[in-house]
């Protein structure tokens, strides 16, 4: 059984996240995704999610292609993360391109493209920005 682990804070869901979260899961058997803690989120983007990372974990966990969920607290936990859920592939978007070499060791390092013109930012801005009209 080969297992994929991804990770990502998946605000705001749209049809990026379901693309990705199925281009991955068609890499093996079982899809484990971290989700960024709001503390993490915050520190990678300086800004919080629009939902909690209980409501952003509860979301992803009922996605038909997702097996398994856990709340993902920091970026240096990639190694641990891997182990801990005997990964064999860890599946990034290729914005991380290369980044998470280092765990070739460990598991194979697969970065997918992402979604043109998607972005979880794009939308919230696109939102904010008619909130008043």
């Amino acid at each position: 059984m080969t297992t994929v682990i991804t990770f990502g804070t998946f605000d705001v869901l749209h049809v990026g996240h379901v693309r990705v979260l199925n281009r991955a899961a068609a890499l093996g058997d079982r899809l484990v995704v971290g989700v960024s803690s709001d503390a993490l989120n915050f520190a990678k983007k300086g800004r919080n999610p629009v939902f909690t990372q209980e409501e952003r974990t509860e979301i992803v966990s009922n996605l038909k292609v997702v097996d398994e969920v856990f709340v993902e607290e920091s970026l240096e936990l990639k190694r641990a993360y891997v182990g801990e859920h005997a990964a064999h592939i860890l599946v990034m978007g290729d914005d991380w391109a290369g980044k998470f070499d280092f765990l070739n060791d460990a598991c194979r390092v697969i970065y997918l493209p992402r979604t043109p013109s998607v972005s979880t930012t794009a939308i919230i801005e696109h939102i904010s920005s008619n909130a008043g009209g």
